[in-house]
């Protein structure tokens, strides 16, 4: 099994513009090992657990709070993406939770009613309480799936339709994502409402997209043509194919695979893209971002069956040359190690090449460890999906069953 180069000459590094070398780390010794790999799953399970209160839900990190009301409520770094990865890890028989998920995800809608989490001092998109990942639209659907109720769809219904014309055009805040909330209300209920209205998000959506493939990301008082999932091309993307009419899906998937070939940054076998088209690998604060979120793993992750066979090696490869996040970014979904090591499992579940496989898994075990030390740095775990320590079970219990299904965007279950 290999590992990443355990380190670089000054050579190597000043040859090297797609990635940091200073922002990851050397992979653990530590084997893959099914037993060790459950048991920490459970002790995340039995932490979050612990950690929750009814009145404060669960703590909140400086980062994932910055500018907002806590306690945190939404699907992204809010209680809600806490209380879907309990369920789902339980549905899945890795860790069954000791709470009643179902009235601590009515908890997290009665604690945003009250006080709505939106950030404070920045440009939010219209309409910002809608948001799937951001606002209210993620705790109702996640409310409903715990607990089917005709109140709760009739206002997450209310909130995909006035999500139509969000000019974010992102995952996090605009149509795309609440598309996938209808997209999944939809496949459980069969109510044809759900249909129509992720056509309608679908159209706009689709009638917003520039002429060379791209949308016009507008947000926080600016704008952009992003990439990656959260806020770009493969994440809007993703949301349209769940839904469009074969002939139209496979358009746009032609059409996305050739911007993503020429926006790629490619040196010496290994690529990458930028966070937002027409600009440089380094964002305006002089980071190269190879995450979920911007860069390699996160392309790799939501364009899987439609990237360049060797765009997607390439892009893989760096991903693992890289190597395991720092303690900085840490081992999350988002930005962290088990973000970028998804991108593993997806080449794998593509490829069937057993390496990728094997990687996934160390990159598991590394992210696994990282959540074990920080928690005992801190004195407790960090409670999100997309930031925090359920996110890394999720990924390790997909390791374990050698599934690539990133949550939500992927699968609900």
């Amino acid at each position: 099994m290999q590992s990443p180069p355990r380190g670089r000459t000054p050579a190597e590094e000043e040859r090297n513009v797609l990635y940091e070398p200073d922002a990851f780390d050397q992979l653990t010794d530590r084997t893959w090992h099914e037993d060790w790999v459950g048991e920490r799953i459970a002790a995340i399970v039995a932490d979050t657990d612990a950690a929750y209160g009814q009145a404060d839900l669960w703590p909140a990190e400086e980062w994932d709070s910055w500018q907002t009301a806590t306690p945190l409520k939404s699907l992204y770094v809010g209680a809600a993406g806490v209380v879907w990865a309990l369920g789902a890890l339980g549905r899945r028989g890795h860790a069954q939770s000791g709470l009643d998920l179902a009235d601590a995800a009515s908890g997290v809608l009665d604690a945003w009613r009250e006080e709505p989490d939106l950030m404070r001092g920045i440009e939010l998109p219209s309409p910002a309480r809608a948001g799937l990942l951001s606002a209210e639209a993620g705790m109702l659907a996640v409310a409903w799936q715990l607990s089917p109720r005709d109140d709760l769809g009739d206002v997450l219904h209310e909130r995909v339709t006035e999500n139509v014309r969000n000019d974010a055009n992102d995952l996090m805040w605009g149509s795309p994502g609440t598309m996938l909330a209808a997209n999944a209300m939809h496949g459980w209920t069969g109510d044809q409402r759900w249909k129509a209205a992720w056509e309608e998000s679908a159209d706009e959506l689709l009638r917003r997209r520039d002429e060379d493939g791209l949308w016009t990301i507008h947000l926080y008082g600016g704008e952009a043509r992003g990439i990656g999932p959260a806020h770009g091309l493969v994440g809007n993307v993703l949301a349209l194919r769940q839904g469009l009419d074969s002939e139209r899906a496979d358009d746009l998937v032609r059409e996305s695979a050739a911007t993503l070939t020429r926006l790629a940054v490619v040196q010496d076998g290994l690529a990458t893209w930028p966070v937002h088209a027409g600009r440089p690998l380094e964002s305006s604060d002089g980071e190269i971002r190879l995450q979920w979120c911007a860069g390699a793993p996160g392309v790799v992750i939501t364009a899987i069956d439609y990237l360049d066979d060797d765009l997607l090696l390439a892009a893989s490869e760096l991903t693992w040359q890289a190597g395991p996040h720092g303690d900085e970014k840490g081992p999350s979904i988002c930005h962290g190690t088990a973000g970028n090591g998804y991108a593993f499992l997806k080449t794998f579940e593509r490829t069937g090449d057993e390496k990728w496989l094997e990687r996934a898994r160390r990159f598991a075990v590394h992210a696994l460890e990282q959540t074990e030390r920080l928690r005992a740095a801190r004195g407790r775990g960090r409670y999100s999906l997309w930031t925090g320590d359920v996110g890394v079970a999720l990924f390790a219990a997909d390791c374990l069953d050698t599934r690539a299904r990133y949550p939500i965007l992927d699968s609900w279950e």
